[in-house]
């Protein structure tokens, strides 16, 4: 299977990238500072164009995972700064659609094309705790956004599903979180797998779990 995964320079965007290709799978991973070997910022539009433009294969999975929480430990009253909304959404929303939005054709080529997007249960309104409201905000587009293509994009035949990869104890995360990155990226791979054009437009944890919108 031909992979690229976003974001494959640590946490759980390094592990998946290894077990992928444990199994067997070319994987191209994307960073932004181009320690995987591919550099793509999603921020940038030009780029990510110049990117697709270069890619030949078939592409058979493109799996979003580039993402930031910049909003971490900010007050209601003073924090959320004009500039971090639009960094966010930049990266976890923007960033998301005009990547896939570029690797269309690539998509195209492949026989069961399919596009995960690494959301958060932190975007399901059905769970709102409060605070986090960039962060929660961005994610809660990103599911919308993987809800919308799927139904564009299934006449296509190009399966499209957002994904919770748990608590994990990454930078992002914290030390305290529920379950390691090894541990996420082999459920996460595990519902890619299950990813098709019977089984689009879905919103699921790294378990399998049917998360609410």
């Amino acid at each position: 299977m031909q992979v690229i995964l976003t974001g494959g320079n640590r946490g759980i965007g390094a592990q998946m990238t290894s077990q992928m290709r444990a199994r067997g799978d070319t994987v191209l991973a994307t960073s932004r500072d181009g320690s995987t070997g591919a550099v793509l910022d999603v921020t940038n539009s030009e780029q990510i164009k110049s990117f697709a433009a270069s890619y030949e294969p078939a592409l058979d999975l493109l799996v979003c995972n580039a993402g930031v929480y910049l909003d971490k430990g900010h007050a209601l009253e003073n924090g959320y700064e004009a500039q971090i909304w639009a960094e966010t959404f930049a990266v976890n929303v923007t960033g998301v659609f005009h990547t896939i939005q570029a690797l269309l054709p690539a998509l195209r080529r492949s026989d069961a094309p399919k596009v995960a997007i690494i959301a958060s249960q932190m975007g399901s309104s059905e769970r709102a705790g409060g605070n986090a409201f960039l962060y929660r905000a961005s994610k809660a587009a990103a599911v919308n956004l993987a809800c919308n293509l799927a139904i564009d994009l299934k006449g296509d035949g190009i399966a499209v599903g957002a994904y919770h990869p748990g608590w994990v104890q990454t930078d992002m995360g914290g030390a305290e979180a529920d379950i390691d990155a090894a541990t996420s990226a082999t459920g996460l791979i595990a519902r890619f797998d299950k990813l098709s054009r019977d089984h689009t437009g879905v919103f699921e944890n790294y378990d399998g779990a049917l998360m609410p919108f």
